[in-house]
């Protein structure tokens, strides 16, 4: 990668990293049927950028809300629980979500009925609205979960400053073939195990600790002295893939942690978790390509290129990843 592309991918990453460090935060809407016609109602939305006072979802028609709705603020998101009644069942009934063309963020849909079936939809700004179905085919489960992973990866700032410096680091297109593999295989089976119970990790400390691997990598790239040969024989200029594979792990919690936030269909996890993985993939593979596409077109345009560099991307990549280890740090206590 050239000069310029580093640095004009790492301002597109920093100028957005407040606002989306590995974070998921489409709003959630779950209606779980608890016996005929009754349904538990679950509303959760982010509180920063005001979405919980923009977005408001509509009662379907037919149903009418049993009780007061109980409301409790948790963390950077606004929980409402309630309970509805539909006599006449939510198959074919029309729901959606007001406010929600006048933001940029989505709105993931989940019913679950007594039979074990469910339905799962993603409303967007664009597509405000839908029609409930009593079942669904494999094929909405699929596009809606492939599209929720490519999404994460892609809003996730974090998640793209630790591949960018993977990218920095890593000679020769077999070495970044086999550490992009070995992240990617790293990555997929923490959250295939952590997504269906086989290993729990506290979610505070994980995204702590992947902010501490972006510092990580940062520190090695800033160890360079002209951007291309390493001072010594480093572990990571050694056996990159190794180091990929060991911070891939820790990233794969972080993923199944903004997974658990939306929730799956229960009838459909394994499809549900392959596709999102698969989303993640794609999109982990989009950015990849973007990065060594803009660095081919710069290098063509021999556009010079400043000897401070290699120490510039360093150093802003690493000073973020600090404030984030020592933000998400304060926040584990």
């Amino acid at each position: 990668m050239t000069a310029r592309a580093a640095l004009i991918v790492l301002a597109a990453l920093l100028g957005a990293a407040p606002a989306a460090a590995h974070r998921l935060s489409p709003a959630f809407f779950g209606l779980t049927e608890s016996e005929p016609g009754v349904f538990a109602v679950q509303w959760k939305v982010s509180i920063s950028g005001g979405l919980a006072a923009a977005l408001e979802p509509r009662i379907p028609e037919g149903c009418t809300l049993n009780g007061a709705v109980r409301t409790y603020d948790i963390a950077d998101a606004r929980v409402q629980l309630g309970e509805l009644a539909c006599p006449d069942g939510l198959d074919g009934v029309p729901f959606e979500v007001a406010g929600l063309p006048s933001t940029q963020t989505d709105v993931l849909l989940r019913v679950g009925y007594l039979d074990g079936s469910s339905y799962t939809a993603r409303l967007t700004p664009d597509a405000p609205s839908t029609v409930i179905a009593a079942r669904q085919g494999a094929g909405n489960v699929m596009r809606t979960y492939l599209v929720l992973g490519v999404e994460h990866i892609l809003l996730g700032i974090d998640h793209l400053l630790f591949v960018l410096a993977l990218l920095l680091l890593v000679r020769g297109v077999r070495r970044l073939v086999v550490t992009v593999t070995a992240f990617t295989a790293a990555h997929s089976i923490t959250l295939g195990a952590a997504t269906l119970g086989f290993v729990r990790m506290p979610q505070a400390a994980v995204e702590a600790t992947i902010a501490l691997s972006i510092l990580f990598l940062a520190s090695e790239l800033a160890r360079r002295d002209d951007g291309a040969a390493p001072r010594g024989a480093d572990l990571t200029a050694r056996f990159p893939w190794i180091v990929a594979f060991s911070f891939g792990l820790l990233h794969g919690f972080g993923f199944a942690g903004a997974l658990s936030e939306i929730g799956m269909p229960q009838e459909s996890v394994p499809l549900a978790l392959l596709f999102f993985n698969v989303g993640v993939e794609l999109g982990q593979l989009v950015f990849i390509a973007a990065v060594l596409a803009l660095g081919v077109v710069l290098r063509r345009a021999r556009l010079p290129a400043p000897a401070w560099w290699p120490r510039a991307v360093a150093y802003g990549i690493g000073t973020v990843a600090a404030f984030w280890t020592m933000e998400r740090t304060a926040a584990i206590w």
